[in-house]
């Protein structure tokens, strides 16, 4: 009861005032200035910047809205979308134009909803991951698009099958699991990857993100990791197997954000599957190799989820505005998921932040890391945890904090130095060589680096 009041709630307070929006598919000249278009309506809020280029040399571009563009506020978490992975895969791509002119309409309304939303959180949007394929599927049309006609980069590779494998060295580094939480990347990745991932993945190096949802379509289904199952036995639809992370309840929950606030995902019944709650962990569906909401969860601090939006991947123009409606309070409620949980500062003794320290939760193995601000930002249920912080050179600090349902928990950490004795200096003879041998060693702090291994 309590989600579907909350849904109703936040859709009453978009209908304030709502824009009429055109509802048309864009070619990338036109989603470029379409990004262009909302960045000069709302100037103070956004930033348009480009994380790389296709293989056919598109920008790869991202609009940000922001209270301060390009700049990280300490406390405020980094969310993102991704669209249109899949270049035939294109009602992502059109839902988060539409969201960006909505974001934009309704912040200069004054829409208190969204004013808080942009001022407490830096939204990064970015509608093609693969401007080429579309342009490919785009001829055809949604008429007589076939199911794979532009769904490949113009190098012929899914880009949703080819980021670093860490599933298989978190499932086979050893007699046990291995570590699930910033694992490094094999020495030659960047000969393994196409631009398109490349560029993402220097994205996602750069920002502290928090969390994010990568949309496709071809389903109706919230889907959440992990997407690989550990017994490759398991890779058809037939013969699954539930494979959860460590944060699977979280998960579920972040999943149901979307579902209930959709307009129809929570049924279940949608393109002739059923999904309970419509959500599906990624590997029970089937089992994917190389996906992006894996990577993200593996390699950086970002929880990401694969929204499934359409049964069909190139809907006609006419479905465009029905869709929009069926969506728009959900691509909102998600965003404000990222305000849940903890966050606070990890400092010195003097107050200066220390980057890549280490948040454990007790109980749930898979930590995160502050940024280069020194802050850090744990997603978490309600309920009540143990949280420890660590970083190299010092003394490792644990507090008791509880979570609510309505807002972040804010829980600092200062951490002290280690001091370590040093061994006694003797001379060749084996004899003490001055009243000054026992000294005592400061290990300097540790080095900052950024957000990421």
């Amino acid at each position: 009861m309590a989600r579907w009041l909350r849904a109703l709630l936040g859709a009453l307070l978009l209908l304030e005032g709502a824009a009429a929006l055109s509802f048309l598919h864009h070619r990338y000249e036109e989603m470029v200035r379409a990004l262009f278009r909302v960045q000069s309506q709302c100037p103070y809020v956004t930033r348009i910047y480009s994380i790389g280029r296709s293989v056919e040399g598109r920008h790869l571009y991202v609009l940000e809205f922001s209270d301060y563009p390009g700049i990280h506020e300490p406390l405020e978490p980094e969310f993102k979308y991704v669209g249109n992975m899949h270049g035939n895969e294109v009602l992502g791509r059109e839902l988060l134009l539409q969201l960006s002119e909505f974001l934009c309409e309704e912040y200069r309304r004054g829409n208190e909803r969204i004013s808080r939303l942009i001022h407490d959180t830096r939204i990064h949007i970015m509608p093609s991951m693969n401007p080429d394929g579309y342009e490919v599927a785009a001829k055809q049309g949604p008429d007589s698009n076939g199911y794979l006609t532009g769904r490949n980069n113009a190098n012929g590779v899914d880009l949703n099958r080819n980021f670093p494998d860490l599933n298989t060295f978190m499932y086979y580094s050893g007699e046990i699991s291995g570590p699930n939480h910033h694992i490094p990347l094999p020495d030659n990745w960047k000969s393994q990857v196409e631009p398109e991932t490349l560029a993402v993945i220097q994205w996602i190096s750069s920002y502290n993100f928090v969390l994010s949802a990568n949309l496709h379509g071809g389903a109706v289904v919230a889907n959440y990791p992990y997407d690989k199952s550990q017994d490759q036995r398991f890779r058809s639809h037939r013969r699954t197997v539930n494979t959860p992370t460590p944060d699977d309840k979280l998960f579920q929950k972040l999943a149901k954000t979307y579902s209930y606030a959709h307009g129809w995902m929570h049924r279940g019944w949608n393109c002739g599957d059923y999904f309970a709650e419509g959500i599906t962990n990624g590997a029970s569906w089937y089992s994917l190799s190389k996906g992006m909401q894996d990577f993200n969860y593996l390699y950086t601090n970002c929880f990401e989820i694969t929204l499934e939006l359409s049964c069909n991947k190139f809907p006609p123009e006419e479905d465009l505005e029905r869709q929009w409606m069926a969506n728009r309070e959900a691509l909102v409620a998600f965003i404000e998921e990222v305000h849940q949980g903890i966050k606070g500062m990890v400092s010195d003794e003097n107050n200066n932040g220390i980057a890549g320290a280490v948040i454990s939760v007790q109980g749930i193995s898979h930590d995160i890391t502050s940024g280069d601000t020194g802050d850090y930002f744990r997603l978490l249920l309600p309920g009540t945890y143990t949280v420890t912080a660590s970083a190299e050179g010092y003394q490792p600090q644990t507090v008791t904090t509880t979570v609510g349902p309505a807002a972040p928990s804010l829980v600092h950490f200062q951490l002290k130095q280690d001091v370590v004795k040093k061994p006694l200096e003797r001379k060749a003879s084996g004899t003490r060589t001055n009243n000054k041998a026992l000294q005592k060693k400061i290990v300097p702090r540790a080095t900052r680096r950024g957000t990421r291994r």
